[in-house]
């Protein structure tokens, strides 16, 4: 998918409030300062920018930009099934919100989960929201993404299906203001964030794939 600095699901908000921008113009000039305020908002919000991955195809980057909340081990029963660590980071309505593909290779599991809008930092939030799983498989490993909506994010994007090649960083969807994703690694992971670590979305890496 061809990406711009803005991602095209940011585009119809932005024509939408152009539009109420010169409605309020004609009838009351001062009236447009709202939805000029809400059009730059939504202009950062939707912000693409293009990220150089550092690393070998053995590091994994990491598919968000926001804080890790928690690295745990747990039991992953959708695609790994078996146990699994898991890190988790939080985004705020201030981080870039495009998802990225920790490594490169093929998605070869998604489904969709209807769910609640709980707060994305709440800690059963996990259990409970409206949630999306891609599971993407290469050579070495298989690893699971999940996009989680919060309290304020409504709607998740995602433009992988299976049988998609993504490369490592390469974005493939987003969610809407504000949310959560997590990332599922297998035991032969060496893991090198921790909680409260700030990461960007193809960029800061969170473990390397042990070979030996």
């Amino acid at each position: 998918m061809k990406q711009y600095p803005i991602s095209r699901d940011g585009w119809p908000y932005l024509v939408m409030l152009l539009v109420l921008m010169f409605i309020s113009y004609l009838l009351w000039p001062w009236l447009v300062i709202i939805p000029g305020l809400l059009f730059l908002f939504v202009l950062f919000f939707f912000r693409n920018p293009e990220r150089a991955v550092p690393g070998d195809e053995l590091d994994l980057v990491s598919p968000a930009d926001g804080v890790v909340m928690d690295v745990e081990r747990v039991y992953e029963d959708k695609f790994l099934k078996g146990e699994s660590i898991r890190i988790r980071i939080f985004l705020n309505i201030f981080n870039v919100h495009v998802n990225r593909s920790p490594m490169a290779g093929k998605v070869v599991f998604q489904t969709y989960r209807a769910g609640k809008m709980l707060p994305a930092f709440k800690s059963h939030a996990s259990e409970l929201n409206e949630k999306n799983y891609i599971g993407i498989e290469n050579q070495y490993l298989r690893i699971l993404v999940t996009q989680v909506t919060g309290f304020i994010a409504r709607r998740i994007v995602c433009w992988a299906d299976v049988g998609t090649e993504l490369g490592r960083g390469e974005r493939f969807g987003l969610i809407k203001f504000g949310s959560c994703t997590e990332l599922y690694l297998p035991s032969n992971i060496t893991v090198s964030v921790a909680q409260g670590a700030k990461v960007v979305g193809g960029q800061s890496i969170l473990g390397r794939v042990n070979v030996e």
